[in-house]
């Protein structure tokens, strides 16, 4: 066992099975083992290098092995799966993620802190809390349209909907129904503004989420996802990998020495990824009031793209700022907001 130095573990909810290797890649042991008996193993194995698929639960093992002097490494299942030889069983998936991690230009997604966790749990909810908002404003806005009263779009309109109820005759059972739908929508309000206040509470005490602040478009909440997904930035080679972890690049498909390029990849997050355009579209939306580098390049850009575009350029941009900021720890600073970071 003393020759072992990498370790591969194929993550469950019950149940976990290893995989060891030596430094020529020779298979050690292969091991199954419970929760508690997996702690209680490298609690007394000598320090190595422990690999994970980055699923769930990958971050919080992966601090607790930390913590018995062990390196732990994080791949993104996506790299480990055509490592898979033949059929597919959980000893074969810890045998991959041990062949993917001796790949020496594998790429590795870095273990986040407890404090990362706990925030990026409070943005999922947030999200989810605004997706069930809208879907019983939707609701409120059918019914309402079957029997001939049509609202007006936004949220103000379904915060008067008992002034809208006592103004139209309608069926008591419908009243009742939308009065239901009402309570539903006042209580996801209130939920909402709870998350978000945590949210600002967290943003007034983190550097990095006031330095980011100062980018144009980028407010409160975009400002604290992006310190919880960036970090320190050092995870990214440049701003231009962080941009692609997002999926604001484009999509390559070259062969023969031809490139063809298609629009963005789409890759990553996909809230972080719509967070930036929309921070980019509500920098265009007020563009006749900016100046300086930037604004210059985003008019030139519209005098000849479409605007769709220019919002996937500006987001693009944005990442890389951001990323500046947080790997350099620097201050936002316009003059320079046209360069690439």
């Amino acid at each position: 066992m003393q020759d072992v130095i990498l370790i591969g573990i194929d993550l469950g909810k019950h149940s976990f099975h290893l995989h060891g290797q030596d430094a020529r890649g020779k298979a050690v042991f292969r091991k199954k083992c419970t929760r508690k008996q997996l702690i209680t193993f490298f609690a007394t194995f000598h320090p190595c290098t422990v690999v994970m698929e980055a699923c769930a639960g990958a971050h919080h093992m992966a601090r607790h092995l930390m913590t018995f002097g062990h390196q732990v490494k994080l791949i993104s299942p996506q790299f480990v799966r055509p490592f898979v030889k033949g059929n597919k069983n959980d000893f074969i998936d810890a045998e991959a993620i041990c062949e993917a991690a001796s790949r020496p230009n594998m790429r590795f997604v870095t273990p986040k802190t407890e404090v990362q966790q706990i925030l990026s749990a409070l943005h999922r909810v947030r999200e989810s809390l605004v997706r069930d908002r809208i879907k019983a404003s939707n609701q409120i806005h059918g019914f309402l349209l079957e029997f001939g009263i049509s609202l007006p779009i936004g949220s103000a309109a379904i915060r008067r909907l008992p002034s809208v109820l006592a103004e139209h005759p309608l069926p008591v059972r419908l009243i009742a129904v939308l009065n239901r739908l009402h309570a539903h929508y006042k209580y996801l309000d209130e939920q909402i503004a709870e998350v978000e206040k945590e949210l600002q509470l967290q943003l007034q005490e983190d550097d990095l989420g006031q330095r980011l602040m100062a980018v144009p478009g980028v407010g409160p909440i975009t400002a604290s996802l992006l310190s919880v997904e960036l970090g320190d930035g050092k995870q990214y080679g440049c701003g231009r990998d962080f941009a692609a972890s997002v999926g604001l690049v484009p999509r390559q498909y070259s062969t023969g020495g031809r490139a063809t390029l298609f629009g963005i990849s789409k890759r990553g997050d996909k809230n972080l990824r719509r967070l930036l355009v929309l921070c980019a579209r509500s920098y265009m939306q007020r563009l006749d009031k900016q100046k300086g580098k930037l604004a210059d390049w985003v008019r030139a850009m519209l005098s000849r793209r479409h605007s769709n575009v220019v919002a996937c350029a500006l987001a693009n941009k944005l990442a890389r700022t951001v990323w500046a900021l947080a790997a350099r720890q620097t201050e936002y600073r316009a003059a320079q907001a046209s360069k690439a970071a």
